[in-house]
């Protein structure tokens, strides 16, 4: 199998007035009306917002109460299998069988996406390939970590060499190593292989960093859809972020007069001139830390919410 594809500008996504409620009392989405073109794009919002409804409605699972929607020119309420022909599906949630090996698996559900025996275990051993599973696919996924976990869902997404992933918040419980190659993993999907990929995420920091376009949703409303270029703009502070051992490269910068504050596994310091980078990385050597982020900070999609919510104050 190889991966990849050539997507004509078709639209991707696009939904009108977009409206799911349960029972006619809890609104999960509201007359949402967005559309977007092939490419990796991040669906953000906290837990609760919507984004798994809207996924699920996107695969023709579950019934909108009002509204049009269309994915790859396909309706899914119309035609769910066709779509669901066409994309590939990674969970939020663990539902791996343990006692099968992941080769067992992705070759399985090859097959009950239609292809033949042969070719369903070729392409279950390419995608395990692409995810960095190959040497790994014969041992029983209970063994497996999380992160191994993660991959083995991401490869029975591609096994059918979809047009379209969906991808419900990939790097859950995974440390700052895994999530950065997780989503590594992701954006070459999306650009080597021409996957167009819909991250969906409450992670904001972390999506934007791979997207080309964001959706965020609050509360199953609209809040904004537009190219990150867009929405996130350059600021004069630098992210660093090592998997291990921050506290004493916090001191340490401390030592050497830069000053730093916190935004949870990562440390900001003010980008003062162009030897501040050099005193990072001198400081990250001299401690012998695994670097995994250095890079300017932007602004960041969570102010959305956060100017949003300062609103309704």
């Amino acid at each position: 199998m190889t991966l990849g594809h050539t997507l004509s500008r078709v639209t991707l996504i696009a939904t009108e007035s977009l409206t799911k409620t349960y029972g006619g009392r809890v609104t999960a989405l509201s007359d949402l009306t967005v559309s977007v073109e092939p490419g990796i794009i991040g669906l953000v919002g906290a837990n609760g917002a919507g984004k798994s409804t809207l996924i699920k409605i996107l695969l023709g699972l579950l019934p909108p109460t009002s509204g049009r929607v269309h994915v790859l020119g396909l309706d899914p309420t119309v035609d769910p299998m066709g779509v669901r022909a066409r994309v590939g599906y990674m969970p939020e949630h663990d539902s791996l069988p343990p006692d099968l090996s992941a080769a067992e698996l992705v070759t399985h559900l090859g097959r009950m996406s239609g292809l033949p025996k042969t070719t369903a275990r070729e392409r279950a051993s390419e995608a395990l390939r692409h995810v960095g599973l190959y040497e790994e696919r014969y041992r029983q996924v209970g063994g497996y970590s999380t992160g191994m976990k993660q991959r083995v869902k991401l490869a029975q997404a591609l096994v059918h060499d979809p047009d379209l992933l969906l991808l419900d918040e990939p790097t859950n419980g995974l440390d700052p190593a895994g999530r950065d190659a997780m989503l590594a993993l992701v954006q070459r999907i999306g650009t080597e292989f021409g996957i167009s990929v819909v991250v969906c995420s409450h992670l904001l920091g972390e999506v934007e960093r791979i997207c080309d376009h964001l959706i965020a949703i609050d509360g199953g409303k609209l809040l904004r859809s537009d190219n990150v270029s867009a929405m996130t703009t350059s600021t004069d502070v630098l992210v660093v972020e090592v998997s291990e051992g921050s506290e004493e490269l916090e001191q340490r910068l401390l030592e050497m007069r830069l000053p730093v504050t916190r935004d949870g596994h990562a440390l900001l310091v003010p980008l003062e001139d162009d030897l501040t980078y050099d005193r990072i990385l001198t400081a990250v050597a001299d401690l012998d830390l695994p670097l995994h982020r250095l890079d300017q900070r932007r602004h960041r999609v969570a102010e959305l919410f956060a100017d949003r919510e300062a609103a309704h104050v």
